[in-house]
Parts: C-alpha cells; sequence; structure tokens
C-alpha cells in the first residue's frame, strides 16, 4: 500500500495541467505546511522565527516545469532577490536552486551563464549556494555544471541522492574538490535499472556515502528525519573524531519540528529547507511521496479550514 501511494503522489508531481491549477489557487489544502509562502517577503519572516530558535536555513525559491528562456531569466532574477534579501536582512541562511528553473532543458550555456550571475552576486555577499539534484536524466549535466563552475568559484555546493548505484563513484569523483555535499535518500521515481528499489539497500548506501564524505574530510548536510540515521550519523562522527563544526543535520520546513529543537539543544548544527513560491505543486507531492504519514497532517489541515 505504501508503495502505492508512493508512486501515486509521483506521478501526481509531474502532471503539468495540477501544476497550473495551484498555482492559480495557491497555498491549500495543507500545502502551507511545507511551503513557508508565496512570497519572499513571507519566507524571510520565516527565516527569522528559525534563526531565533537557533535553526540555520536555506532558502529556496520553487519552479519546476520551465521551458522558456524568458521563465529561466525571471527564476534567475527571483534567486539574486532571495540572496540579497538575505544579506539586507541579516538572516543566517543560505541559498537552494533547481538549474532546470535556471534553464538546463533548454541550453546548457544560458543555464551557465545564469548561474555565473548567481554565484557572482552571492560571491559578492558572501552566501552559500545549494544546487539541488533532480532526476537521473539531469545527473551528468548536472556534475559537468558543477565542474565548469569550480573552475571559477568555489562557495557552492550539490545534493547526492543515495538511492543511485553510482552514488559512491560520485562521492569519490568529488572529493578533490573538498564539496559540501548535501546528503538525501533521494525522492524521484527512477528505474530500478539505475537505483535500488529496495529502501533496505538505500539505507544501506546512505550510511556509506555518509561515512565516505566525513572520512574524505569534506562537510557533510545529512539531510533526514530517520531517528535511525540520525543516530548513525551521531554514532560516527564519535567513532571518527569529527567536531560539530564539520557537518549538519537538515530537516525539510514544516516537519519533525520538535527534533530540530532537540538536536539544537543538544549542540547539532541544524538547518531547515525553506521553499516558497508559488510553483509549490511537485514539491509538496514528492513531499506526500516520501511519508504516508504527511499525507494525514495534510486531511488533518483540510478538516480544519
Amino acid at each position: 500500500m505504501e508503495k502505492l501511494m508512493k508512486n501515486f503522489f509521483l506521478f501526481m508531481a509531474g502532471n503539468q495541467s495540477l501544476n497550473k491549477l495551484a498555482k492559480k489557487h495557491g497555498l491549500r489544502f495543507g500545502g502551507s505546511r511545507f511551503v513557508a509562502g508565496e512570497t519572499l517577503e513571507a519566507a524571510i519572516d520565516a527565516v527569522k522565527k528559525l534563526n531565533e530558535n537557533g535553526l540555520m536555513v536555506t532558502l529556496d525559491h520553487l519552479g519546476e516545469f520551465v521551458s522558456s528562456k524568458e521563465e529561466a531569466s525571471a527564476m534567475t532574477a527571483y534567486c539574486m532577490e532571495t540572496l540579497k534579501a538575505i544579506a539586507s536582512n541579516q538572516v543566517d541562511s543560505n541559498l537552494s536552486l533547481k538549474l532546470t528553473s535556471m534553464g538546463l532543458d533548454i541550453s546548457y550555456d544560458f543555464c551557465l551563464n545564469n548561474m555565473r550571475k548567481i554565484l557572482e552576486l552571492a560571491k559578492e555577499l558572501n552566501i552559500f549556494v545549494r544546487f539541488d539534484m533532480e532526476d537521473y536524466a539531469h545527473l551528468d549535466q548536472t556534475l559537468k555544471l558543477f565542474r565548469d563552475l569550480r573552475k571559477e568559484y568555489d562557495h557552492f555546493g550539490l545534493v547526492i541522492q543515495a538511492y543511485l548505484y553510482r552514488t559512491e563513484e560520485d562521492i569519490v569523483a568529488l572529493a578533490k574538490y573538498g564539496t559540501n555535499l548535501r546528503l538525501v535518500k533521494g525522492a524521484y521515481k527512477e528505474s530500478p535499472d539505475v537505483a535500488f528499489p529496495d529502501k533496505k539497500d538505500v539505507d544501506e548506501n546512505y550510511q556509506l556515502i555518509i561515512r565516505r564524505q566525513l572520512e574524505y574530510g569534506n562537510y557533510a548536510a545529512v539531510a533526514t528525519h530517520d531517528d535511525a540515521m540520525i543516530a548513525y550519523t551521531k554514532q560516527l562522527v564519535k567513532d571518527l573524531n569529527i567536531s560539530n563544526d564539520r557537518f549538519e543535520f537538515q530537516f525539510l520546513y514544516g516537519i519533525r519540528t520538535e527534533l530540530q529543537k532537540s538536536l539544537v539543544e543538544e549542540g547539532y548544527r541544524v538547518r531547515v529547507y525553506v521553499p516558497y513560491g508559488n510553483d509549490w505543486y511537485g514539491y509538496f507531492m514528492r513531499r506526500l511521496a516520501e511519508r504516508p504519514a504527511n499525507v494525514a497532517f495534510v486531511l488533518k489541515g483540510m478538516v480544519k479550514k
């Protein structure tokens, strides 16, 4: 049943007609649980509240199905406005973005130039930028773009997904760059030809890549809501004698807020991934796919409305 629900919501995430409908009607029916708001102002307010509780943040202006240079240029401008807002409000936040939103599906060179604009401003403002990893079809281009930009900039990092067979090889290849990696299990529907179909194998590979990243001496952002994975990481850094400033735990906005608080109280670095914008539908569907419990939260919210 759980697998059926996951596949259903992942299928829904790719429906462009429903995405357009969601944009029209705004953050209703539970979307506001996982998305900070539709405007940058609402997102900055959310960041300030999280910072007050000792939590770091990464802001993400949501955008999917970008199919024109005009849309990609607008998304690039939104990212730059987000960087300026982070700086002017003096909040503790990074920036996360999707390369397809910057025009990767339109033209590699066009996307590269958009990313240069963003990274140049981020460098000027001293703000770290994270490239979100998307589906397998975009992986090689994402890594190529990373390597090309690394020749010019060093204040940005990547997301690496544990459910792919090739992930350990990618960790090894990226190690020489000293890359700050956000390590996740993976949230897209992929073929068993490229990804582990069983959760047990994904979990084992996730533990492996956390260990590899830390053993290489590179910063690890462990993005998980899994108690067992958090306990594993705590024990691992103790065994490897790694200080708390060399890694952090990351959570999605609106999920496991009490655990976030308790980890901060224990002295760990904790960052919350805060998405905002009106193009929230695909992101929201993937959150429902990840955990059936999220569906219950949404239904409760609909009843309250």
